[in-house]
């Protein structure tokens, strides 16, 4: 099930991704835009517990005719770094042990199409990376492996915006992951999939930048969520980062990136400066 957070006629609200049959008598599509893509409305939000929080308002809009926004709200993003061992070699060292946990604050959180605002005054190098995220379903601590997908939510796509130079001239990561617009995710949240090895795009301009399988994850999702859990309460809407895989670069103003994986969708956001 795919889960949109979107905006239509000045009300925002959540709803269900569905693919729309052609009405074969008109050859056009009924409810749905031209792809076959049309928002069901769920009625409140579909962070709960069981069947009961998927509810629907009957109201339904051609995909086309809402924007999507960021499918969650979250109190905070987890991200972890150097969990693909072609990336921290890139980065200039081995891969380390344990996974590294670093925040993102939620004002970094941005949707589909949304700019990435790049902070000209302060950074001369800005980074894509394209990154598998988690969404979190329900308040969680110490969560013991074999109970880990009973925390998830789903899946999306993310962005893991880098101010490069900052990185290294801080020696910690906050400032340097923690610009607005940092954190785009989307286009939605996919419920009924498998993280185990899925296919990872980066593509800026047209042009492939990063290819890669979520298989290659040096700490998997399990084990992520797990290891977090050990030290901080994850709350429903809560975001988790599963790392970028090699192949990161510099973006400037004019550019657009998009993040795919397969199973979920594309993000594309657009490069602006401040």
């Amino acid at each position: 099930m795919r889960i949109a957070r979107f905006a239509h006629g000045g009300d925002v609200g959540y709803g269900i991704v569905e693919d729309v049959q052609q009405d074969g008598a008109a050859g056009t599509l009924t409810g749905a835009d031209a792809d076959g893509l049309a928002v069901a409305e769920l009625l409140g939000h579909p962070f709960g517990i069981g069947d009961e929080a998927i509810r629907l308002t009957g109201s339904r809009y051609p995909l086309a005719d809402v924007r999507l926004l960021a499918p969650v709200l979250p109190s905070k993003v987890v991200a972890i770094g150097k969990n693909y061992a072609d990336h921290a070699r890139e980065m200039g060292g081995e891969p380390p042990d344990d996974p590294v946990i670093f925040l993102k604050p939620s004002t970094a959180v941005v949707g589909q199409r949304d700019p990435i605002v790049y902070p000209t005054e302060l950074s001369e190098r800005v980074d894509f990376e394209g990154e598998l995220a988690v969404v979190i379903g329900r308040l969680c601590r110490h969560v013991p492996p074999e109970r880990v997908g009973e925390v998830i939510f789903g899946y999306t796509c993310a962005n893991d915006v880098t101010a490069r130079d900052l990185q290294a001239r801080d020696g910690q990561w906050a400032r340097a992951k923690g610009f607005d617009t940092f954190c785009p995710l989307g286009p939605w949240i996919e419920t009924d999939i498998d993280p185990a090895d899925l296919e990872l795009t980066t593509i800026v301009n047209g042009e492939i930048r990063q290819n890669s399988r979520t298989s290659l994850l040096l700490h998997n999702v399990t084990a992520l969520i797990s290891y977090v859990t050990a030290v901080m309460t994850l709350l429903p809407g809560d975001v988790l980062l599963t790392g970028t895989p090699a192949g990161v670069g510099s973006v400037k103003e004019g550019d657009e990136v998009s993040v795919t994986i397969e199973g979920i969708g594309t993000l594309t956001n657009g490069v602006t400066s401040d």
